[in-house]
């Protein structure tokens, strides 16, 4: 079973921005240049960590890390508040660069991107040179460096762009995708969670060369539908196509409290302003495509960090819904609150609509 050939021809730029958001507050102000600076909400508002920069991450700090441990393993961090605006407009501007090689871009969030620029005629063709390019033009009309990865497939273009950060280049050439893939650890591979990376350790698994000794039938036996995937990702086989639009399969708001909501009845007080917030968010995403709601979820998560979600179908998305859901997940904890969001699943676009939304 070889799909290299299906690759062979495809040429894929992956482009992640370094740090981008500490990258872009170092920008505005040159004095936070090469000291450890972290993007996120305040250590005594219980946030986390949006991003960091790499003197930060020295420290042990990473991204989605409580702001207030980030300040206890570097006392030094300079914390600052979200500026999604600045972002927003920076990653607008970058991602005009992106067009002008090719149409085919697959934006997977403000500081990355998948470009396919296999039928681009810029530079001679050269993926290589057009990455280099790239690079470049953002580091000149941006003042922040990013990194690229070159492969014939999204899966490689991507790990290759993680290969030697910040500012790096790494390529993968079709012919050496056998021999790169086999060290790829497997903590790399697109799906490979907690969960799973357990399963493997105890399997003696630890890199692409040990996934490749188990046939489809062993995977399948050990991973589930799962298999065939890590079957072919193992062997550096990807044939996903670059995306030039997503579809939205679900949407949600949730809220981080600075004080733990002792019980029930002052839960159901936060869900009101968390309806409208997610009203307000379904309209806008409903100018850019067709949105026909399948499920409601809620999601609770308790002072000791334990979190549990709850779902219902075939209900009107309303406040007194999520009142209901409220009511049945407390029960699981029965004990004070960190954090509370909702949200709602959307059907497959080619099914009939289900229901019309009415959110207030």
């Amino acid at each position: 079973m070889n799909n290299h050939n299906a690759q062979t021809s495809r040429k894929i730029i992956h482009i992640d921005m370094d740090c981008f958001f500490a990258a872009i507050e170092a920008r505005e102000d040159p004095q936070l240049k090469g000291k450890p600076i972290a993007v996120g909400g305040s250590a005594n508002s219980r946030g986390v960590v949006a991003t960091c920069s790499y003197e930060a991450r020295r420290f042990g700090v990473h991204s989605a890390m409580p702001t207030s441990i980030a300040m206890q393993k570097c006392p030094e961090l300079i914390c600052l508040p979200v500026r999604m605006d600045l972002y927003k407009q920076a990653s607008k501007a970058i991602q005009k660069i992106f067009y002008d090689y090719t149409k085919l871009v697959e934006p997977l969030s403000l500081d990355e991107a998948f470009l396919d620029v296999s039928q681009s005629k810029q530079l001679r063709g050269s993926a290589t040179l057009i990455a280099k390019e790239i690079q470049e033009r953002i580091l000149q009309s941006q003042a922040i460096t990013a990194s690229a990865g070159v492969a014939p497939n999204k899966f490689l273009a991507k790990i290759a762009s993680d290969w030697k950060k910040p500012n790096g280049l790494t390529v993968i050439l079709p012919n050496q995708v056998d021999d790169f893939i086999k060290d790829v650890p497997v903590a790399r591979i697109l799906g490979v969670g907690k969960v799973t990376a357990k399963k493997m350790s105890a399997l003696n698994i630890s890199d692409c060369r040990d996934l490749q000794k188990l046939n489809i039938n062993e995977l399948e036996q050990h991973f589930g539908s799962f298999g065939k995937r890590l079957y072919e990702l193992s062997r550096g086989i990807d044939n996903r196509p670059v995306k030039t639009h997503h579809i939205r399969k679900s949407l949600s708001v949730e809220d981080t409290f600075a004080k733990d909501l002792p019980d029930l009845a002052s839960c159901l007080q936060k869900i009101p302003k968390l309806t409208k917030e997610l009203a307000q968010r379904l309209q806008r995403a409903k100018r850019k495509q067709k949105l026909s709601p399948k499920t409601l979820f809620i999601k609770m998560r308790f002072h000791d960090f334990s979190t549990t979600t709850l779902q219902m179908t075939g209900t009107q998305p309303c406040v007194s819904a999520y009142h209901y859901l409220c009511k049945e997940i407390w029960q699981r904890g029965n004990k004070p609150v960190r954090l509370l969001g909702i949200g709602i699943q959307f059907h497959n676009p080619s099914l009939p609509e289900q229901f019309e939304l009415n959110l207030l």
